[in-house]
């Protein structure tokens, strides 16, 4: 019996449609988009909850800073009992015997009118700030590229698990067709065998492809806190726009100042620079103004004690002369690091220039595959279309089917890879630039489906 060649053709573009359908879709046909999944990330993510304590802490050196210019306001008190004998040395002279007890309180008020070292502490302080204000945007960043990183890998390995599963189903069509073939005499025992190795070969990587989408599946969750469910893919034929500007100098210059790692180097050595200042700080002398207000009093003994006021106002000059060397070795010292940190911000520029470039041309490369591998795809199914054709009338052998098959699938999957390559690479190349953002994710998220 013969099979017709467009009941063939129909039944295996339904079992196609419907196989990719439902593992595009996933559990559920209305399932989590990228958006809802970087708001999971943001509320269980360890590494972003690290970075948002971190710049909490980071915040603190501000007034911690600015502390070193206000005046600072102190209180003391203290009470002492005595009891005392005086014996004169003169013989028979009669002892003396002293009980009584004394208290006092004090308040003291400093004002530091010229402490340059806590000037420049203060500006320390700003730049402190700002370095873990830079260090939180790279850390959200970060989580965005990973979030959207795990988020394509769940889709790609769902994709190589349908295009197994779908190739699957079409080997077992065409090994099906191969059995009555050979029973009505119309082919060889070698087609019947080529089909069933290549099914054998199918499921073998089906179980491949179930066991990695498991596993990418709970680097997601490992992120958002909870199972994946239903993630939405993107839209069939989408097509995806290049990086703006598309110019990879200025992508590059970008790079080098606006990235949030070279922001944060750049606060370091703004840092390392003032402490060589600071540092030199300590041969100059200082002038606080200091206001004191206390009392004090005695009760008892042979004058019946005795009460006393007292208010102070005044400026307390300090001049260093020699602090043992430490003070110049301090600012060798911090002439040093200083020279280090400079070096450290060179290396970040560098290292953000060379990401900036990686970045473009994975974008530029990927956009290039993808308008490739659309064009391979539609020459894969006319082969595929001509070679079913041919093996029907028997100008064709069953291995070519199968290979026009294969070629298929591995076309469409390729497909689907560059392009959610394409999107991460794009991902990269704005957080290399130091402009990613949640708009991205939103643009982003409009292309799923």
């Amino acid at each position: 019996m013969k099979t017709k060649p467009g009941g063939a053709k129909k039944s295996l573009t339904f079992l196609l449609a419907g196989c990719f359908l439902g593992m595009a879709l996933g559990p559920a046909a209305h399932g989590a988009d990228l958006m809802a999944v970087y708001r999971d990330a943001l509320a269980y993510d360890a590494q972003f909850a690290a970075a948002k304590a971190t710049v909490d802490a980071g915040r603190e050196k501000l007034p911690q800073g600015r502390s070193g210019l206000l005046p600072t306001i102190g209180f003391g008190a203290s009470t002492t009992w005595t009891d005392s004998e005086v014996t004169p040395r003169v013989t028979g002279a009669a002892t003396t015997n002293r009980d009584y007890n004394s208290n006092g309180w004090e308040v003291k008020l400093t004002q530091p009118l010229f402490r340059w070292q806590n000037w420049v502490a203060y500006n320390q302080s700003e730049l402190a700030v700002a370095q873990a204000e830079a260090q939180f945007g790279l850390a959200r960043q970060d989580l965005i590229v990973r979030t959207a990183q795990a988020y394509f890998d769940v889709l790609l390995a769902q994709d190589v698990l349908a295009t197994a599963q779908a190739q699957k189903v079409a080997i077992a069509e065409q090994l099906e067709s191969a059995k009555r073939n050979f029973e009505v005499g119309t082919s060889t025992i070698t087609d019947t065998h080529e089909a069933q190795a290549r099914y054998d070969l199918t499921s073998a990587q089906e179980i491949a492809a179930l066991n990695d989408l498991n596993v990418k599946r709970q680097v997601l969750r490992s992120v958002i806190g909870k199972e994946p469910e239903g993630l939405k893919n993107l839209k069939p034929g989408v097509q995806l726009a290049g990086p703006q500007p598309a110019d990879i100098a200025k992508w590059v210059e970008m790079a080098e100042t606006a990235s949030a790692s070279v922001q944060i180097y750049q606060a370091l050595y703004e840092i390392a620079v003032r402490e060589i200042e600071k540092q030199r700080a300590g041969h100059y002398p200082t002038l606080d103004l200091v206001a004191t207000n206390g009392r004090s009093g005695a009760g008892g003994g042979t004058t019946g004690g005795f009460d006393s006021k007292s208010s102070t106002v005044g400026l307390q000059l300090s001049i260093p002369i020699y602090a043992g060397g430490v003070t110049a070795s301090r600012d060798r010292e911090a002439v040093a690091l200083k020279e280090k940190a400079a070096a450290d911000l060179d290396n970040a520029r560098r290292t953000a220039a060379l990401n900036a470039r990686q970045a473009y041309l994975g974008v530029s490369s990927g956009l290039a595959q993808v308008k490739a591998y659309e064009a391979a795809l539609t020459s894969s199914q006319s082969a595929l279309d001509s070679n079913k054709l041919g093996y029907e009338v028997g100008v064709r052998i069953n291995i070519d089917v199968l290979n026009a098959q294969s070629q298929l699938f591995d076309t469409r999957q390729k497909l689907a890879k560059a392009r959610l390559d394409t999107l991460g690479a794009l991902l990269k190349l704005k957080a290399s630039a130091g402009s990613l953002s949640e708009d991205d994710v939103a643009a982003i998220n409009a292309l799923l489906d």
